[in-house]
């Protein structure tokens, strides 16, 4: 990379922050800091924590993130009113290197309908937010909420007003993904054209009409140099750019974006997917780009000649580049705990306790009914008891069914709450409707399914199936995931799964209630 630092291209991952805003996703501080973890592996320069004032939850999760995660700047959202502004910072204070990131929306739409607000109100707003920031910390970033539908002489106020007010970045979302790239990027152009100063100009990209990637990289050619992104492009409706997807084409396309380079670490990029996909139960799709399970896949005749006898012949991008390393680790019903470890190891996966014995405990149950149990397989194992690391209200403890073609489908379940063994009944138009029907019997938690996926992990008819399922109720979304070879099994655990995650909100908001009074 080189030393001049206009050449340098921010990476700033607002996945916990944006992408946890995607409907279902609801992280805790532990799974927060997990991914944050990660993200300073991968090595991006500014980590979006969360919205502090939004919750106690958020709150906590922020300042356990700033106290510590080294190496990247720890950001957190503020609207502009002043106590949000000192609520974030106290999130933030015990950080390395903290940014308060304020935003306060700009477009005729948002001032009439949701701020209330004229733009005399706003320009005041925005001068009190960012000042008081300012006061609070060096790193501050301003963004001009809907900035794609804000007519231009008011956007060129309200940047200015934000500049002379201290803010050192300045970011344009996309809020709704109305961008088009060569009108996105002028508008990066004249921006960086009329607005002066000493700042760096950020895009935000919605993919609404799927094209975030590219109105954040027609950002880039223009002058920005910082980047919002999210690991495998989640976020609100249809989602954040994709860091993975920017960061490669920066780097496969030198050409056109000259002597502009990030710091990603790009071999953590496949790992630093699977994990969010693991912790926030959104699955990746098959063809996504960079991360996807076909991705290096090649099922054409001509394809697998090509590639066999020169790679670059039908891949732009080597797998190993972005740790799609492709290893075949296989292991039986014979191996052993030393070399399940040993295996988990060299994934760059590290357990230990009781979350490795549960783990194992998983490992050999399955390996009795797979032949073998690949590296895939290990993954979805071992996420699947991180997932539930922590504990739980509810443990199944077996599942039996009854079904065919004659007659109606029945599932007896056994869930473990506490020492105490809780047994129900339940029929079903099918045996994972009735295996969900037993464990909402049994668990006395009702709710109603809104999305149920499943894939295998790898091929054959013995293959794992992983099942990801989302649930609601009272107006809370969870997402729950769970593996077997058996598919209902699965369905089951992923199911209660779900219920725990709810159940663990629920009591999270009892306590917040509590706390904050009425």
């Amino acid at each position: 990379m080189s030393n001049n630092s206009d050449e340098h291209l921010m990476i700033f991952d607002t996945t916990l922050r944006d992408g946890e805003q995607a409907p279902g996703i609801s992280l805790d501080a532990n799974e927060k800091l997990e991914i944050a973890e990660q993200l300073a592996k991968l090595n991006v320069d500014y980590i979006e924590a969360g919205f502090p004032v939004a919750s106690q939850g958020d709150f906590d999760a922020v300042q356990a993130i700033a106290r510590s995660i080294e190496g990247p700047v720890i950001a957190g959202l503020s609207r502009t009113s002043l106590s949000d502004v000192e609520r974030c910072y106290e999130a933030l204070k015990d950080a390395q290197k903290n940014r308060i990131h304020v935003f306060i929306s700009t477009s005729p739409n948002h001032m009439e309908h949701m701020l209330k607000m004229t733009e005399a109100q706003v320009l005041e707003e925005v001068k009190r937010g960012v000042s008081r920031a300012k006061e609070l910390t060096d790193d501050v970033e301003f963004s001009p909420q809907d900035a794609t539908r804000t007519p231009m002489d008011f956007m060129m106020q309200v940047l200015n007003q934000a500049i002379e007010s201290g803010a050192n970045c300045l970011n344009i979302p996309d809020t709704v993904g109305y961008g088009i790239p060569w009108d996105f990027g002028a508008l990066i152009a004249y921006i960086k054209k009329e607005i002066r100063g000493n700042y760096v100009i950020s895009t935000h990209c919605h993919n609404d009409l799927g094209l975030a990637t590219a109105n954040s990289l027609a950002g880039v050619q223009a002058g920005a140099r910082q980047v919002e992104v999210c690991i495998n492009g989640i976020g609100e409706r249809a989602g954040n750019a994709a860091l993975e997807e920017v960061v490669m084409a920066i780097k496969i396309r030198p050409d056109q974006f000259n002597n502009i380079s990030t710091k990603i670490r790009t071999e953590e990029i496949a790992k630093t997917s699977r994990l969010v996909s693991r912790l926030t139960g959104y699955p990746v799709q098959y063809n996504k780009a960079v991360v996807g399970r076909n991705a290096f896949a090649h099922e054409s005749g001509i394809h697998q000649h090509g590639v066999l006898e020169e790679r670059s012949t039908y891949e732009i991008i080597e797998a190993s580049s972005v740790g799609q390393l492709g290893r075949q680790i296989v292991l039986g019903k014979h191996s052993g705990r030393h070399a399940f470890v040993d295996t988990l190891n060299k994934m760059g996966i590290k357990i230990q306790g009781d979350t490795l014995n549960a783990a194992f405990v998983r490992f050999k149950e399955l390996a009795d009914r797979k032949v073998q149990i690949t590296e895939a397989d290990l993954e979805a194992i071992v996420g699947e008891e991180l997932g539930i690391h922590t504990k739980e209200e509810f443990v199944l403890d077996s599942l039996e069914l009854k079904g065919g073609t004659v007659g109606t489908p029945l599932a007896k379940v056994t869930i473990v709450n506490a020492d105490q063994k809780l047994t129900a009944e339940a029929k079903g138009n099918g045996l994972i409707d009735a295996a969900c029907n037993a464990i909402s019997e049994a668990t006395k938690v009702t709710a109603k399914l809104i999305d149920f996926n499943v894939s295998s992990v790898t091929g054959g008819i013995d293959a794992l199936g992983d099942v990801i399922i989302q649930i609601e109720s009272d107006d809370i979304k969870v997402t729950g995931r769970g593996v077997s070879t058996d598919v209902v099994e699965a369905s089951g655990r992923a199911y209660l799964n779900a219920i725990n995650r709810l159940v663990k909100i629920r009591q999270r908001n009892e306590i917040i209630e509590k706390v904050s009074g009425p």
